[in-house]
């Protein structure tokens, strides 16, 4: 099964529409999911997308909490509330919805940004604090795990793109 891979810029044309990727249409297609599934991504200004394995990861997660638990009820609202499934045109275009666009900063231009079993959509410059970001959270990550204690733990990850 394919992975969403890589970064590519997007551009919406005079009718509110962006072609996605054909390297993610292939991966949806594999998937054998109609469409994109995408939702406001929880913790970042950005729109978080993918096909049936993001929706089974979604599944997973909010399964493990008690039916009719107040836990299992808001991450279902969190995540599929607020969920659109879009079908792209024969060209691969959709239209993200403006309360999308809103949640990420989306201008005319965006990033798809592949993450394995999903994608996110950003606006360039969030995206860009957002790797900056990682980046630097990486380097200590780095030297954590190369440290004479051996402990290799993970620092804290500051918030805030």
């Amino acid at each position: 099964m394919g992975r969403f891979l890589s970064t590519f810029q997007g551009r919406l044309d005079s009718k509110g529409r962006v072609s996605l990727p054909a390297a993610f249409r292939v991966v949806l297609e594999e998937d054998g999911f109609a469409g994109v599934f995408l939702h406001p991504a929880l913790e970042q200004p950005a729109i978080e997308a993918g096909g049936n394995r993001l929706l089974a990861t979604i599944d997973g997660l909010i399964g493990r909490f008690s039916p009719y638990s107040e836990a299992r009820d808001l991450l279902a609202t969190a995540l599929y509330g607020q969920a659109e499934t879009l079908r792209p045109d024969p060209e691969g275009r959709i239209v993200l919805p403006e309360r999308f666009k809103a949640h990420a900063g989306i201008g005319s231009e965006l990033v798809f940004v592949g993450l394995g079993e999903k994608f996110r959509i950003w606006s360039p410059q969030k995206f860009t604090a957002h790797l900056e970001e990682a980046t630097l959270s990486l380097r200590d990550v780095r030297a954590s795990l190369s440290a004479p204690d051996g402990e290799g733990k993970f620092p804290p990850v500051a918030r805030g793109t």
